[in-house]
């Protein structure tokens, strides 16, 4: 979502929001819920694959390859799009499935084009 008015890119959905300043991943943490921060400035790059049968689709939390790690969300299962992210520093990458993936990704190359 842009607000034209301040130039500001954003993204919420109620899980994932995006900012200038940082990605929050939310419920990300096993098994407090807590969220996870990410700075702009740490991710790397990301990938975003189409979420298909094997790939996390019926993974509502945590890790079934021991590359990545999602964030809680139950409606992953009804998702089209998983986009991993290559942050700095991490051991797994973050995951997540956008409610809106076109608009997420927008958004994302936007802010890390711009930093």
């Amino acid at each position: 979502m842009t607000d034209a008015g301040a130039q500001t890119l954003y993204y919420d959905d109620g899980r994932i929001q995006l900012d200038h300043e940082a990605l929050t991943l939310r419920r990300y943490h096993f098994p407090s819920g807590t969220s996870k921060v990410i700075p702009l400035r740490k991710i790397r790059s990301y990938s975003a694959d189409p979420l298909g049968t094997f790939t996390h689709r019926f993974r509502v939390w945590g890790s079934s390859d021991f590359r990545r790690w999602l964030p809680l969300d139950t409606s992953r299962p009804f998702r089209s799009t998983l986009v991993t992210l290559d942050v700095e520093g991490v051991r797994f990458k973050p995951a997540c499935t956008p409610a809106d993936p076109d608009e997420f990704v927008r958004v994302l190359d936007r802010l890390l084009a711009a930093r």
